[in-house]
């Protein structure tokens, strides 16, 4: 090849590389290779500067490519996270999630993929974890969406007080002024505050354990958490029954209260004057009352009741008030008593002494129902639950010592030792000031402890119920259908009827019921503590909490040693099928 030649490819790259940026690379820029070649060939040349120019050329021409094509790769990147991760319950506040909710991206939208809505869940647990900066979702089990605790996640702050002030006031603080004929004045003071002290904090402890920020799981059962934490074997063991007593025992003992206080009612509206010759039995006003409480045990779930909770609410406040503001306005019963009750022998008033302190440890129950209430509400990195669930419960527990307090105090003070044994403040109130106060007093405060017996039934009943739609579902893989759901829950209501027509003495085991029930409120959630935060060895929240917890442990079993002694010294009046 001549020089000729060479100089004339040389001018043709030179009118290439005079060309604007814009326009299109043209094959032609492939001759440029083999020009460095031509240069290896024919190395004795001279090189002139045109050499420089025509390797300037490819880097004129590839600057202003550059930009376009970092540009380019720019524009999809909204579709570098998984669609898992993009439909997280952690971006979004909705605990029942919608894809719509979200904006779609527009590579999501191109795709039309039919499986990219069913890759995550839309009840998966939205709490936020340092897994998910991995991209690793955690998820719950796929049947929580058709169980009725966690079916619905759109609770709030106002939805946890009112279902923690309806569970946590109940006919059980009634009983609270005979723990005091045993106590005396000074100690039972002291016990009522030490034992209300010491159920807030485990309170508080259940609220946060509610959470695992290490695997991102939310417990939304207490059987779930002490499983989880105690080993399944043994937090069934230790768990299982206590629970179940304070969802169904509860239950039988809610139809016992209400249908007593319906019949009572009638009798006070009636009077003599009752034209009725065969006036409802004991077991049809206990029929009764069961048949309104499986009406309303209807509602889907937990958060459906809120309304409920709310009523059961207010007229638990009512008829505390109205108690004990009664009480004490009528006065002081004539030779009244406020020393301790003594009889018998050092042994029997030693145990006496402990079944008064499971008395008032069976007032405050209600801890078997907190991580329920709690799976009712929205959770995310940025809005935990327990921040609302807190604000929640300390209002609810203001207006629980609001109530309690001056119930057990006011009533004591009224009664003293003449308290019924086996009674409580309503007993006493219609026993001793029957005819000094009116007849619609009597009869509103009947009301009220009915209206809260039946809205007490729907908050307890719904472990229960989720219970026996997780057994379905576990076994269909699909939700529970209505009217499957209708027929579970009216069985629930009348098998409780059942046992309570045939066991209607249960009131007479306060104190022992107490004792079984007490490692739920005052020790499992400290053992739980130290098994999932693990504080420091020796620090002050690893001391308090192995403290409390093995107090608590030991508490029940002596309790529940004390309550069976008292049932067989003192005598239960057993009539099966035989209420009175």
């Amino acid at each position: 090849m001549s020089r000729e030649t060479l100089e004339t490819k040389m001018t043709n790259l030179d009118e290439a590389s005079s060309l604007p940026s814009s326009l299109p690379i043209t094959p032609r820029t492939v001759t440029v290779a083999p020009t460095f070649h031509f240069d290896d060939q024919f190395g004795s040349l001279p090189i002139t500067p045109r050499t420089a120019s025509v390797a300037q050329t490819p880097s004129v021409v590839s600057l202003p490519i550059t930009p376009r094509t970092a540009s380019v790769a720019q524009t999809p990147s909204i579709v570098s996270l998984p669609p898992s991760q993009f439909h997280s319950p952690s971006l979004s506040r909705s605990p029942l999630l919608n894809v719509g909710d979200h904006a779609t991206s527009a590579a999501n939208r191109a795709s039309k993929t039919p499986r990219s809505r069913g890759l995550t869940p839309r009840f998966i647990t939205p709490l936020g974890s340092p897994l998910r900066k991995a991209l690793k979702m955690t998820r719950l089990d796929p049947q929580d969406a058709w169980l009725p605790i966690t079916e619905s996640r759109n609770g709030n702050a106002y939805y946890a007080a009112f279902h923690t002030l309806c569970s946590g006031i109940g006919i059980q603080a009634l009983v609270l002024p005979v723990a005091f004929t045993i106590l005396g004045w000074a100690w039972g003071v002291i016990s009522l505050t030490a034992a209300f002290v010491w159920q807030l904090y485990t309170l508080y402890l259940m609220v946060q354990l509610h959470e695992n920020y290490e695997t991102g799981i939310r417990y939304s059962r207490y059987l779930q958490l002490a499983c989880a934490t105690f080993g399944d074997k043994l937090g069934k063991l230790c768990a299982a029954f206590p629970i179940g007593y304070l969802s169904a025992g509860t239950c039988c003992a809610l139809i016992i209260i209400g249908g007593s206080t319906a019949k009572l009612l009638y009798q006070t509206l009636c009077g003599a004057t009752c034209s009725n010759p065969k006036p409802l039995t004991t077991v049809e006003w206990y029929l009764v009352f069961t048949c309104v409480a499986v009406v309303l045990a209807q509602l889907p779930n937990l958060n459906s009741i809120a309304g409920i909770s709310l009523v059961g609410a207010l007229t638990a406040v009512g008829y505390c008030t109205a108690l004990w503001t009664v009480s004490v306005a009528e006065g002081r019963l004539p030779n009244v008593s406020y020393d301790p009750v003594r009889k018998g022998t050092q042994v029997a008033r030693i145990f006496d002494l402990l079944n008064a302190l499971g008395i008032i440890a069976f007032a405050f129950r209600g801890h078997n129902l907190i991580l329920e209430i709690q799976a009712t509400m929205p959770s995310s990195e940025k809005h935990p639950s327990r921040v609302p669930m807190w604000r929640g419960v300390q209002f609810s527990y203001l207006l629980i010592a609001m109530c309690l307090f001056p119930l057990a105090i006011g009533g004591y003070w009224a009664y003293g030792h003449l308290i019924p044994a086996n009674g409580s403040m309503l007993t006493a109130l219609f026993a001793f000031h029957s005819q000094d106060v009116s007849r619609s007093v009597l009869a509103l405060i009947s009301i009220f402890v009915i209206i809260n017996a039946v809205s007490s039934f729907q908050i307890y009943g719904m472990p229960m119920f989720d219970d026996m739609e997780s057994a379905y579902t576990t076994r269909s893989k699909k939700a529970c259908p209505w009217w499957l759901r209708s027929i579970f829950r009216a069985i629930f209501g009348f098998v409780c009827f059942f046992i309570a027509v045939a066991i209607p003495f249960l009131g007479s085991f306060a104190g022992l019921i107490g004792g079984i029930a007490l490692p739920v409120t005052f020790a499992y959630p400290c053992f739980m503590w130290l098994k999932v935060k693990k504080p420091h060895k020796y620090s002050l929240s690893w001391w308090v909490n192995w403290g409390l917890g093995l107090l608590g442990m030991g508490l029940s079993g002596i309790l529940v040693a004390a309550g069976l002694y008292v049932v067989i010294d003192t005598g239960v009046k057993i009539s099966f099928f035989n209420p009175q």
